[in-house]
Order: C-alpha cells, then structure tokens, then sequence
C-alpha cells in the first residue's frame, strides 16, 4: 500500500479487496531505522475496517518489540521484524506467535541468508528485501535471485514449514524468475498501483507459477 494514493486509500484497499490478491502489504517505517516516515496505528485501524483481506505488517522500525501488543490491536494478522533490528530474535519471533499473529523475520540486501538458519524452523515467513529498505519505486537488486535460491535451500534441508517473500522492485518481468527460485509470496507496490487496470496486474502475478 505504500504505493497506493491516499487520498483514495479507501477506493485502493476496496479494488484489493476485490482482486486476487492474497494480503494487503503495509510497510511501517519510523525515520530512524531507515529514512522515510510512512503511517502508524491510527491508519492501520482505519484500513482493518475496511480490509477483507489478511493485513501483512512489515515493520521497519527500531525496538519493535515494544510495539507488537499494539500492531496486534491495531489489526495485524501477519507481522514482520527486520533481523538487524532485534538482539534476541527468537524471543520477538514468539511473542508475535503468542499474540496470534504470523511471524516473520525480514533481511536487509546486504545480509548473508545464512543467518536464518538458526531460526528457520520458529518463523512462519522470511521476506528478503530486493531493495535497500524505506523508499517505494526503487531497481530490483538482481543479486537477490541467488539469495532466495540459498534461503530456500536451507528451508528445505532443516524441513522447514516457511515461506519465502520478497519485496522491492517486483514486476511482471522478474515474477517468474523470483517464484522458480522459490519465493512464495511477491509484494508488488508500483507495478499494481501505476497500471491503468491494477487488478488485470494482480491477477497476471497470480497466474505465475
């Protein structure tokens, strides 16, 4: 959603509503961990009313810990913490878990998959940024291919329930490529929301296997 207009936000998470996607993907950034400033709880409330379908809460705030009681209220169903931003990971992954919210652990471009494996058996999902994180319309860092295609080999191995998302720069042109490395979840901003029909766009994404 952070591509969406909103000044129509009601209108862009009703034609969500009514396509096929599967979440609606709202990313939380607080001007510190990264540079943008997005939304908070109020507007998360505000879309949860309206929402038909699961919201999927990508935090990219320092000290999350101190907040999911609040994302919960607020209306999360699935909600994300970046790796970099939590010194006992483990530890925030349950306390996502016991709130009834699925867990998922987020990783920075630069970052070695190799660090989830310690975890790749607590978190429900693990989205691997594509793009240096807190702007919207950035390239796509081709790299990343190689990264799903490590990330879901240690899934495999360990027999890990996860699933792989991915998120910046996602287009019809790379969505194949992404999802036959393995990636199981495509977060798409501006290729949906600057299309003249969005919904033919998410319906397209659907249809890549």
């Amino acid at each position: 959603m952070l591509s969406a207009n909103f000044l129509r936000l009601e209108e862009d998470v009703k034609m969500i509503n009514d396509s096929r996607a599967d979440f609606i993907h709202l990313d939380i950034m607080d001007g510190r961990f990264v540079p943008n400033i997005t939304f908070g709880f109020s507007i998360i409330k505000q879309i949860k009313k309206i929402a038909k379908k699961p919201l999927d809460v990508h935090l990219m705030i320092e000290d999350p810990d101190k907040h999911i009681d609040e994302f919960k209220k607020s209306g999360a169903d699935y909600l994300s913490v970046h790796y970099e931003t939590c010194p006992h990971l483990n530890r925030t992954i349950n306390a996502i878990k016991e709130m009834g919210m699925k867990a998922g652990v987020v990783l920075n471009p630069h970052n070695p998959v190799e660090l989830l494996a310690d975890i790749v058996n607590d978190a429900d999902y693990f989205l691997l940024m594509s793009v240096n994180p807190g702007f919207g319309g950035q390239k796509f860092i081709k790299q990343t291919i190689k990264r799903i295609e490590k990330l879901s080999s240690i899934i495999s191995s360990n027999n890990s329930k996860a699933l792989i998302e991915v998120d910046g720069g996602v287009s019809l042109e790379n969505a194949k490529q992404l999802a036959d490395a393995g990636v199981n979840i495509l977060v798409a901003g501006n290729t949906i929301f600057n299309a003249k029909n969005p919904q033919e766009i998410i319906s397209k994404l659907k249809e890549i296997k």
